[in-house]
């Protein structure tokens, strides 16, 4: 049995919902097929497919088995393409997820540049603010700010982020600077709503005597307003309603327009991470890695995250 052939066979089988579709595709006769799929059968020793006169079903060994060859078939298909065109030509589908507000502007954009250089890539990009299990979903990469939590995945430090406190030169003329992130509880805090993806609040380092130098702390302010999406957050924080923690990379040009202040900068916490991450794999296709040199490539820029904004 050509183990190789019997694989692509029993994938395209399951592709194409029929052993004569299948045939159809390869140009062999739909006994061919089946005596391939039998081969394999018989050399693992378990039922991949249930065939019947109407209809083609597979079995729960033979789901958990199309998946492992699928990603072999892929893993190979993307080496060969490796040591082709001077190691540079990748193939395929590439699935990828980024937070919505961060992606629109820093992701979405750099997608079809990265397809003009690798065209025999397509390419799904899906922007939500929802933690999505890539390996249950199927995504080869994801892009997420912040801090990562303990898991399976593999990450890539792309670069830094920071957050802020900003308001407008207005609201705060009108309300006052706050000295201390404590002073918070007297201003109008615009804040993600507590089913939203920043659990543990706003982050500040307290130096001084009632906290270790240093130190970390967490703080859930209050405030008249509050949203699950952070761009809304963003708009009424220029609209003058109030103080919101937000990201440099959405609120550096605001800043040096003017439109927006930062306050407690003395207080701001250490930067955290913009990762990419992906599944862990023995072989990492090649247009994943790829795409994940194509984003450092840009991070990396001085000028990217101010021409971005």
């Amino acid at each position: 049995m050509d183990k190789l052939k019997a694989l692509e066979t029993f994938v395209l089988v399951a592709a194409r919902g029929s052993l004569v579709a299948a045939a159809r595709t390869e140009g062999v006769a739909p006994a061919i097929i089946g005596r391939r799929l039998d081969a394999l059968e018989a050399h693992l020793g378990v039922k991949l497919l249930v065939r019947t006169t109407r209809r083609l079903t597979l079995t729960h060994e033979g789901t958990a088995f199309l998946e492992d060859c699928q990603r072999l078939l892929a893993d190979l298909a993307n080496a060969e393409a490796s040591v082709s065109a001077g190691g540079m030509k990748a193939t395929g589908h590439l699935r990828l997820t980024a937070p919505a507000g961060f992606g629109r502007r820093h992701v979405a954009p750099l997608v079809p540049w990265f397809r003009e250089r690798h065209p025999d890539v397509t390419i799904s990009l899906n922007l939500s603010d929802r933690v999505i299990d890539l390996a249950t979903e199927g995504y080869d990469c994801a892009v997420r700010v912040g801090d990562l939590p303990d898991s399976s995945l593999v990450s890539v430090r792309l670069a830094d982020n920071r957050r802020l406190c900003v308001a407008t030169p207005q609201y705060l003329k009108q309300h006052g600077l706050p000295r201390h992130p404590n002073d918070l509880v007297h201003f109008d805090c615009l804040t993600l709503s507590s089913d939203a993806s920043q659990t543990r609040g706003w982050a500040f380092q307290l130096p001084g005597s009632d906290t270790p130098s240093g130190e970390l702390v967490y703080l859930r302010p209050r405030g008249p307003l509050d949203c699950t999406d952070g761009q809304v957050l963003h708009e009424w924080c220029l609209a003058g309603y109030g103080i919101a923690w937000r990201s440099i990379w959405e609120v550096e040009s605001d800043i040096a327009a003017g439109r927006l202040q930062s306050v407690l900068d003395d207080f701001a916490a250490p930067p955290n991470g913009i990762y990419a991450v992906f599944p862990q794999r023995k072989h990492l296709p090649l247009r994943v890695r790829l795409w994940i040199d194509f984003l450092k490539e840009h991070y990396s820029q001085r000028d990217f995250w101010a021409r971005a904004a």
